[in-house]
């Protein structure tokens, strides 16, 4: 499955901490993140990671036109609800085509974690047949984020 994995600055080191305790589900599924975010889980874990830009520079517009082709299966996004956000508007965005599409979507540590253990039972499964095509998404891997 294409997983999608955003933090915003003050909850990057939660992102850290799940990726950490999950790498085992995580390192069999294909995994997309915003540049700064995903370089950190990288580093902390050695997961292969696909990174998009910033999120301010467009990193979660990138994820959003994967999440609207269909081409993305679980989207963790770690927001700061007390923190505004420069690129608010490209959040919602983000956020409305996950409910627009039927994408799982955590915003939360918590809810991250009550997702990551259902992909690891199976029970996310059936994104296989409304995505069957999840192992050929388009989007090439940066080695240097923005």
């Amino acid at each position: 499955m294409n997983i999608a994995l955003i933090a915003h600055d003050k909850k990057k080191d939660d992102m850290i901490t799940l990726s950490f305790a999950y790498q085992s589900i995580l390192k069999s599924h294909t995994l997309f993140a915003t540049g700064t975010t995903g370089q950190k889980i990288i580093d902390a874990t050695g997961l292969r990671v696909r990174l998009f830009k910033s999120g301010p520079l467009g990193g979660d517009q990138q994820i959003g036109a994967l999440v609207a082709a269909n081409e993305m299966d679980l989207v963790v996004f770690l927001r700061d609800p007390l923190t505004a956000q420069p690129h608010e508007p490209d959040v919602s965005a983000l956020l409305r085509l996950c409910d627009v599409h039927n994408i799982p979507l955590a915003t939360n540590l918590a809810t991250g974690e009550v997702l990551l253990r259902a992909l690891g039972r199976g029970d996310l499964d059936w994104r296989n047949i409304v995505n069957p095509k999840a192992k050929t998404v388009s989007a090439r891997p940066r080695r240097n984020p923005t």
